[in-house]
């Protein structure tokens, strides 16, 4: 950072694994928190902007509506106590822009639309899917769109940045099917029927007022990026 001197540096990096998070919280702290003031204190160095990626996971997930990003922060698992202390730590860049979204997806990478494909792909003539838990499906590429036009707007401080709408992993895994032209079933089940290692917010939808407000615009529905992104791995 020092050799290059950018105006602005965005932090992509991050444990996600959000398991293997909560069984090794040292290493997710290393990598979600204390790397992020190495690089806030770089910045500082060649007045930089930081942009840090963060996450739903640091509420608590047990709200009614959208959060706010004024609202409290209570991370239930290892993954969300150590992205906010990224957020924390991100703070100390004298200008820096903290990006929190959730439910990624994106081509190249494994995430849970191709999770849901694979399963259809391999002859699954039925799914199981957590039904209990809600949040927004977000494009990466609607996503990256969104950050850039934030920098360009000169905006800090915290941002929430999720495509519209709000849906359960098992209303996901419908779209998903219905948008492939499968015909699989898919089960809804409880979060109970599915124990994981890590705890999952049952309810993380984001407020993107802000994010409007700051744009003049909002990102598109979860059910259009959906569509956009199916259509152009299919194309590839």
């Amino acid at each position: 950072i020092e050799g290059s001197e950018p105006d602005v540096v965005i932090n992509c990096a991050a444990f996600t694994a959000v398991d293997d998070c909560e069984a090794d919280e040292t290493s997710a702290l290393r990598v979600n928190g204390t790397a992020v003031g190495h690089l806030a204190k770089a910045c500082n160095t060649v007045a930089a902007r930081l942009v840090q990626i963060s996450t739903d996971y640091v509420f608590a997930g047990d709200g009614e509506r959208p959060y706010r990003e004024e609202d409290p922060v209570a991370p239930i698992g290892a993954y969300g106590r150590t992205k906010l202390r990224g957020e924390e730590l991100a703070g100390e860049a004298h200008r820096h822009l903290v990006v929190r979204t959730a439910w990624l997806y994106g081509h190249g990478g494994r995430n849970f639309v191709e999770a849901i494909r694979g399963q259809i792909d391999r002859g699954a003539e039925s799914l199981k899917v957590v039904a209990d838990q809600r949040g927004s499906p977000t494009f990466c590429g609607d996503l990256a769109e969104a950050v850039l036009d934030l920098i360009g707007a000169e905006i800090d401080g915290v941002v929430h940045a999720v495509n519209a709408g709000e849906t359960t992993w098992h209303g996901f895994a419908i779209a998903i099917a219905g948008l492939l032209c499968k015909d699989v079933e898919v089960l809804g089940v409880s979060t109970e029927e599915f124990p994981r290692p890590a705890p999952r917010p049952a309810y993380s939808v984001l407020d993107t007022s802000r994010l409007s407000d700051a744009l003049g615009r909002g990102m598109p529905p979860w059910e259009d990026a959906l569509a956009r992104y199916l259509e152009e791995s299919c194309a590839s």
